[in-house]
């Protein structure tokens, strides 16, 4: 049995160019020569990663990669920065016990490493900070450590110090041994010697290394005590309380480095098996009900002797075939093993069960809780899904994934193409659950909704070239919806008299616009039983079928609380149909009269740009409609916060360029949804209206 204690799942999440691909490819590279010897990738600094990638793709773009690091297993996960594709990085985040966080040295923390940052936090993973890229122009360790004070409100624990800055950037210094690694100019990883610590540099050393044993020593009252008597605590206690702190997420120990020239990555290594927690340190994933969703007061405990929990998190196709990425919790994964999927209630049999190496995949027997591997060739397991032992049926907590904001409709140029699509957009569907396809009825366009234009620019180019699906994109379309305003009492009664027993339900109900983002609410307060209990479901049922479809323009309700108050009922003629009927009848009878008003999808931007151009840009955005609600000045330029309709944010991109002489960047993610404006409304109810008389 494999010692969990030795075990490491780890992330590696950053904003989109902090180094993130390199910073993996050189730790592959580091503990692929440990692993393997003989096999030596001629260390030329130079490679150009893109062209790595496309050689050995599956190695960066795998999602689950193996490796070693003094005898411990490292299974590292690899995420995405670009805050369209953040659903990757939350589900990563579900399987991971610990992540390294990449900074940029120069760029320091960035709207993306933002939003990254916000769900480790949400999701409660231990990490270390890795700021990269200290060989560049402008970049300054500490300056980015005081923006993770600052911006991301975080506690970072300085490890290391860097030697020289930016040409001049030949090493590190390791606070707590009092070493200095230096580096020479091979370019190799493994050339480098440990020196005295540079004699300008020793008072801050000095001055680091007392905050930093000041911090460790919080987390136990006796090495505390006996600190303030004057007694300097040993290395071993000082890392034992570090890693107290680490997994408690009281701080996070920082590191300098840069990857690209292979400086610093080994302390990194070392901080992940010294400082972050192996699976059994972590609370444990909870069980939940397969009906209500609700947690069950279990858990799922890391053990191999457990029965097995496991957890479907991303679906990848590759040139191998399908492979299913699975974190097991608990058990023991065997290949020819039957395993429940209780979200499908079906059982599958495994077959081949696959780890990825740094450069090559090995086929496996058996894996164990702890474990991270993937399946090749299951049928009907989708991101989400709970495997499990068939004799203890449970669901592990499933992953939520936001509702897509936008949608653009695509039509196959020929019919060669269209056979091409269905197939490709199965898979696709498959390895992005946020990525939804729908095809619309009465004009049988195939609509396809994601999470931002880049999300669908993105899938449409891999149509185009994975697939070879040639195709017409129409215009962006934003998700309206829509709400009411008013509260309003209404009766209603639905009578059908024809030969044999009629239809007859009467209902007297409350409709009042409920609170943003409860969706719908049904209650019943019917006394003395003018409506019997038996028909209170097929109410709700008739009234829920209706929120599909508002009054304004068929989009869909939100936000509504309906109260049955009371109503009558025919002894023969009442049936729950009777009754659902009446409260579709009732919902078309009401809503236009409970001012009824469209809602759109307002987006949170964050907006960098340099200095001279802060005016234009906060003047385009306030002509968008939006509401700026932050701005500040960082050392490169300044990052504007706000608020803005997404109706009004197609092609940005372009004009943000523009403005900027092509500095400006931005990021934007879904917040809520707001009411339109009259005027905009209106059009929006015209266009609406226009399409439906061009259906007909």
């Amino acid at each position: 049995m494999a010692d969990l204690s030795h075990y490491r799942n780890i992330g590696i999440f950053a904003h989109v160019d902090a180094g993130k691909t390199t910073t993996t490819e050189r730790i592959l590279k580091l503990t692929g020569k440990i692993h393997k010897t003989g096999e030596v990738h001629d260390g030329a600094a130079t490679t150009d990663f893109m062209e790595q990638e496309a050689e050995r793709g599956i190695t960066i773009q795998s999602a689950a990669t193996t490796c070693f690091w003094k005898d411990h297993r490292m299974n590292i996960i690899d995420t995405p920065g670009h805050v369209d594709f953040t659903v990757e990085v939350y589900r990563s985040l579900k399987v991971l016990d610990g992540g390294v966080g990449v900074f940029c040295g120069s760029g320091g923390v960035e709207p993306q490493s933002e939003t990254n940052w916000r769900y480790a936090n949400e999701s409660e993973v231990a990490r270390i900070i890795f700021v990269n890229k200290l060989d560049r122009i402008g970049a300054d360790f500490l300056r980015v450590v005081g923006q993770v004070e600052d911006v991301l409100g975080a506690n970072p624990l300085v490890m290391t110090l860097p030697i020289g800055r930016e040409d001049e950037f030949v090493g590190v210094v390791d606070i707590l041994s009092r070493q200095a690694f230096v580096w020479d100019d091979s370019g190799l990883p493994e050339n480098y010697e440990i020196k005295e610590i540079p004699a300008d540099m020793v008072d801050q050393v000095e001055e680091y290394r007392e905050k930093l044993i000041e911090t460790a020593v919080e987390q136990d009252d006796d090495l505390m005590m006996s600190y303030m008597d004057g007694e300097e605590p040993s290395i071993e206690d000082i890392k034992r309380c570090i890693r107290k702190g680490t997994i408690a997420l009281d701080f996070f120990p920082t590191y300098c480095g840069s990857a690209f020239k292979n400086k610093g990555v080994q302390l990194v290594l070392d901080a992940v098996v010294d400082y972050l927690p192996s699976p059994t340190e972590v609370d444990p994933q909870p069980l939940t009900d397969s009906e209500t969703g609700e947690p069950t007061g279990e858990v799922a405990t890391v053990s191999a002797d457990e029965p097995l929990r496991a957890l479907a998190f991303k679906i990848m196709d590759d040139r191998f075939g399908a492979l299913t990425f699975i974190r097991i919790y608990s058990g023991v994964l065997e290949k020819g093993m039957t395993v429940l999927n209780s979200f499908t209630g079906k059982t599958e049999r495994i077959g081949r069960m696959v780890e990825m190496h740094a450069d090559d995949r090995t086929e496996i027997d058996r894996a164990q809780a702890g474990d991270i591997m993937a399946v090749v060739g299951m049928k009907n397991v989708q991101t989400g899904h709970t495997l499990c032992d068939p004799k203890h049926e449970c669901t592990l907590e499933p992953m939520i994934f936001p509702e897509p904001v936008i949608s653009i409709a695509v039509t196959p140029k020929d019919k060669g193409s269209t056979e091409k699509m269905g197939v490709a957009i199965g898979k696709m569907v498959a390895e992005d659950p946020s990525f939804i396809v729908e095809t619309d009825e009465e004009t049988g366009e195939t609509i396809l909704k994601g999470m931002g234009e880049l999300h669908l620019d993105i899938k449409v180019d891999i149509l185009k070239r994975t697939y070879g699906v040639e195709l017409e994109v129409g215009q962006p379309q934003v998700a309206y919806r829509e709400t009411i305003t008013t509260p309003l009492e209404d009766s209603y009664t639905h009578k059908k008299q024809s030969g044999g027993s009629g239809q007859f339900g009467k209902i007297d109900y409350r409709i009042k616009p409920g609170e943003p983002g409860t969706g719908f609410k049904f209650s019943s307060t019917v006394v003395g039983g003018n409506v019997p209990k038996e028909f209170w479901p097929a109410v709700e049922k008739g009234f829920e079928m209706m929120m599909a479809e508002g009054p304004l323009a068929g989009f869909q309700v939100l936000d509504l609380e309906i109260e049955l108050f009371d109503g009558g009922f025919h002894p023969v003629d009442s049936s729950a149909i009777a009754f659902e009927i009446a409260a579709k009848g009732a919902f078309r009878q009401s809503m236009p009269k409970a001012g009824p008003q469209l809602l759109e999808p307002i987006m949170k931007v964050d907006v960098f740009t340099p200095e001279d151009h802060v005016g234009d840009v906060i003047g385009d955005l306030n002509r968008r409609r939006g509401m700026i609600k932050d701005q500040e000045a960082g050392v490169t330029g300044v990052r504007i916060k706000a608020d803005v309709p997404l109706s009004e944010m197609f092609g940005y991109i372009g004009h943000l360029r523009t403005m900027t002489s092509g500095r400006g960047q931005f990021s934007m993610e879904f917040s809520h949804y707001m009411a339109c404006p009259n005027s905009v409304a209106e059009k929006v109810i015209e266009e609406e209206k226009e399409k439906k008389a061009a259906k007909k």
